[in-house]
C-alpha cells in the first residue's frame, strides 16, 4: 500500500495535539489569564512540524510514538514561545497566527510575554521529567537538552532573530546572509528535532550526519516556501499574505525572484532525499514529509 503523508501528518498532528492539551490541563480550577494565554497559543492549531519530525526520525530507527512524544512536544512549546514574541510589536507585529489573532492582541503584550518566558522554562522541566521517568539513559538525555538548549538559544533561534531584525530595511543583504539568518531562525529547531529524534533512537554518528544534512536543507526549503507563499498567498500560509514586505524584511524571493526561488527549493528537497539513500522504508516518512512540504500550494 503507497504511504499517505496527508493520513500520517493528520495521525502526528492529533497524537502530539492530545498530548499538549493533556500536559497544559493545569490543576486550577479556574484557569488565569497566563494559563489560558499559554493554552490559546499552543492549542490554536498549525502544522506540528517539529515534533511530527522528532517522531518521524525516531522511528527511522524503529522506535515508537510513546517514548518520545513528551520532548517532541516539549519542542513545540519552545516553538510556540518563539512564535509569540516574534508576533509582538517591538518584533515583527503581527496581527494573525494560525489563522487566529496573536496572542497579544488577545491577551496584551505583557501576557504575552510571560506566556513564551513560561513556555520555554516549563519546556526544559518537561524534558527532564519525562525523559527520566520514559527510561531515558542519562547521557542521551543529557545530550538531548543540551542540544535543544544550544539549537534554541543565543546560538541559535535567537541568533537567527536577533540577524532578521539586523537586516531589516538594509541594502545590499546577500544571499548568503539570508540563507544563513533562516539556519538559525527556522534552521536550528528543525535540525534538532531530527537529530533528537535519531539519538533516541540510537542512531550511530554517520548516521547522525546525514540526518544533519537532511534537516539543514529542509530547513531552508521550508522557510524559501514559506517566503514564496508570504507572496503568491495559499491556505497553508496562516499568516497575513505580504507581511514581509511591510516588514522591510529581506527574503529569498526579493532578493533572487520567485522562478530562482522555487528552484532553491526543488534542489534543496533533491538534497534531503540524496541524503536519505542509505535508509530503509522506516525513513519514509522523513522523505514524504520533504516532498510534501516542498510542493505546498505553488
Amino acid at each position: 500500500m503507497a504511504f499517505n503523508i496527508k493520513s500520517y501528518l493528520a495521525t502526528k498532528r492529533e497524537l502530539i495535539d492530545r498530548k499538549l492539551d493533556s500536559l497544559l490541563k493545569y490543576s486550577s480550577k479556574s484557569r488565569t489569564p497566563l494559563e489560558e494565554s499559554i493554552r490559546y497559543s499552543v492549542l490554536s492549531g498549525g502544522k506540528r512540524l517539529r515534533p511530527i519530525l522528532m517522531i518521524a526520525s525516531y522511528e527511522a530507527f524503529g522506535g515508537k510514538d510513546e517514548a518520545v512524544l513528551p520532548i517532541a512536544c516539549a519542542l513545540e512549546m519552545i516553538h510556540t514561545y518563539s512564535l509569540i514574541h516574534d508576533d509582538l510589536p517591538c518584533m515583527d507585529d503581527d496581527s494573525l497566527r494560525r489563522g487566529v489573532p496573536t496572542n497579544h492582541n488577545v491577551y496584551g503584550e505583557a501576557v504575552a510575554v510571560l506566556a513564551g518566558d513560561a513556555l520555554l522554562t516549563d519546556a526544559f522541566s518537561l524534558m527532564i521529567k519525562e525523559g527520566v521517568s520514559s527510561g531515558l539513559r542519562p547521557k542521551v538525555l543529557l545530550e538531548v537538552v543540551a542540544d535543544i538548549s544550544k539549537a534554541a538559544g543565543s546560538g541559535g533561534m535567537i541568533r537567527g532573530q536577533a540577524l532578521d531584525l539586523a537586516l531589516e530595511g538594509i541594502k545590499d543583504v546577500s544571499v548568503d546572509q539570508v540563507e544563513k539568518m533562516h539556519s538559525l531562525k527556522t534552521g536550528a529547531l528543525i535540525e534538532v528535532a531530527v537529530t533528537t529524534g535519531a539519538k533516541i533512537g540510537d542512531a550511530s554518528d554517520k548516521e547522525l550526519k546525514k540526518l544533519s544534512t537532511y534537516a539543514k536543507a529542509l530547513g531552508l526549503a521550508f522557510q524559501i516556501v514559506d517566503d514564496i507563499l508570504d507572496i503568491e498567498g495559499g491556505k497553508a500560509i496562516g499568516k497575513e499574505i505580504g507581511a514581509d514586505a511591510r516588514n522591510k524584511k529581506t527574503t529569498y524571493p526579493e532578493l533572487v525572484g520567485l522562478k530562482k526561488s522555487k528552484k532553491k527549493a526543488e534542489d534543496l528537497t533533491k538534497k534531503t532525499l540524496k541524503s536519505l539513500k542509505d535508509f530503509d522504508d522506516r525513513a519514509t516518512p522523513l522523505r514524504e514529509i520533504a516532498l510534501y512540504l516542498a510542493n505546498r500550494n505553488f
